[in-house]
């Protein structure tokens, strides 16, 4: 392209900083970018707005997924997107988003805080059943449009706050949407590992190489479960370790210690599945004799015999052929013709559960007031913070205790590094037995990080930048 002409474009392209107020205004960060909350300079709309900067330079594939998807996509439970913006003077990639005060990880969350205090909140009686009509309406028309999300969870899930569209709940983080209407090729091929793990269908733990819209319907169900009873159902405390690897023990542990371990008639073709030899080999039926779906949820005070477990019961079945999506095929093999066989999330929405009072309502919040705080604003990384943050120009590790967190400059850490180095064999395995012999009970050593030189017995260690990417994502960024 001629230079000129490159420049010319490059002065008249509209820069996203010249049209928008987000500095300062962080609302959330993940994997993938950074989330702003942004008005308009011009002061004419006076709209809320979330500019959503692309983590790197460039475009990634998750981003050009996200990007041609949305462009695309048009329902009132479906995230908007209302422009794009790219500055070619650092690379960088904007989109602009409808913005959403709420989301469902905020709301559970708060919920569960209150329920530990002992305390109310005064929400419509029909709120967790019209979030869950909403979210069925946007994967109803996702699935009918050949669209499987891949990745919802409760932070995917937003909730818009005052305004025209108060308590609307939008799908939205595409990142991890694929069309699906060329089902030839095995979707494993393409992503092995997909869906935050608590929210992962049995069939992906399995290595299924064909997996269909059960998948989503599930991790509906783990949301279902979720708002009853403000706990994941299916909460796994080890690490979700991104390999491409699917099978995860404790994870298909924990699922079945909630619903059991499925009998042969429950779920015939799990034979077929290509983890189904690992998995006969490490788990016992027997263990799970006595555990079920109702037990569980009648802890929480749902009885078996209503409507909403016998909902919950349908989109959580083991078997991806006979949950709520997967009913009445023409085929018995798992293939992937069953592709083009499975029933839609309608069926879900016109499940008994919404025809009894109080019925779903446009607004979740009904007429109630939204009880929930708003999104704050966080510290950008850049930030000369030393309280908060390390400045970008030091390689730092932070070493977290209870009391206190200090940082180590890369000077410090240099010499730490070489002092390891010096260390024998044999004074490195006495320094690991003797952490162990002091090392509190479910306290276990970490590999990643620096010895200080002092008792490690009391330190959590983790790379600083790992610590924080962690802390954004338990937030649901």
């Amino acid at each position: 392209m001629d230079a000129d002409f490159k420049a010319q474009l490059d002065q008249e392209r509209i820069k996203v900083e010249d049209a928008f107020n987000f500095l300062g205004c962080k609302v959330g960060r993940g994997t993938y970018g950074h989330v702003y909350k942004a008005k308009k300079k011009d002061g004419n709309d006076t709209r809320e707005y979330a500019v959503k900067q692309i983590e790197g330079v460039g475009l990634s594939t998750s981003a050009c997924r996200e990007i041609s998807l949305l462009r695309e996509l048009k329902h009132i439970n479906v995230i908007t997107l209302q422009r794009v913006f790219l500055s070619h003077a650092d690379r960088r990639v904007y989109l602009l988003l409808d913005f959403a005060e709420y989301d469902l990880w905020h709301i559970i969350k708060f919920h569960r805080s209150a329920k530990q205090n002992k305390k109310t909140v005064v929400s419509s009686r029909a709120m967790v059943k019209s979030l869950l009509y909403q979210i069925l309406a946007g994967i109803h028309y996702l699935h009918s449009n050949w669209v499987l999300h891949r990745d919802l969870k409760p932070a995917n899930i937003l909730v818009m706050g005052d305004g025209n569209e108060r308590g609307r709940v939008k799908i939205t983080d595409m990142g991890f949407a694929r069309l699906f209407n060329s089902p030839l090729k095995p979707m494993a091929d393409l992503d092995p590992v997909v869906v935050t793990f608590w929210y992962r269908a049995p069939e992906l733990l399995l290595g299924a190489r064909h997996y269909t819209k059960a998948i989503d319907i599930w991790a509906i169900g783990c949301i279902f479960a979720e708002l009853l009873t403000y706990e994941p159902i299916f909460h796994c405390k080890q690490e979700d370790i991104k390999t491409s690897t699917p099978y995860h023990y404790h994870q298909l542990d924990r699922i079945f210690s909630v619903m059991s371990f499925p009998a042969d008639k429950e779920w015939e073709d799990i034979k077929k599945m290509p983890e189904y030899a690992r998995l006969s080999k490490e788990f016992k039926k027997a263990t799970y004799a006595y555990n079920s779906l109702s037990k569980y949820m009648e802890k929480h005070n749902i009885r078996s015999d209503s409507r909403a477990f016998q909902l919950l019961i349908r989109l959580l079945t083991m078997d991806p052929l006979k949950r709520i999506t997967g009913t009445n095929f023409l085929f018995s093999s798992y293939s992937p013709m069953n592709l083009f066989n499975i029933r839609i999330a309608i069926d879900a929405m016109n499940d008994l559960y919404f025809k009894e009072d109080p019925r779903p309502t446009d607004d979740v919040f009904d007429s109630v007031p939204i009880p929930y705080p708003k999104r704050e604003f966080m510290l950008d990384d850049d930030n000369n913070d030393t309280n908060a943050h390390a400045t970008k120009t030091e390689s730092t590790t932070t070493v977290k205790t209870e009391a206190s967190s200090a940082i180590l400059t890369q000077q410090q850490q240099q010499q730490q590094n070489n002092n390891i180095i010096q260390q024998t064999h044999t004074q490195q395995m006495k320094l690991i037995q003797q952490h162990a012999a002091v090392q509190p009970p479910g306290k276990k050593l970490r590999v990643t990080g620096n010895y200080t030189g002092v008792d490690s017995s009391d330190y959590d260690f983790q790379k600083s930048q790992n610590l924080q990417q962690q802390i954004y994502q338990r937030q649901g960024f």
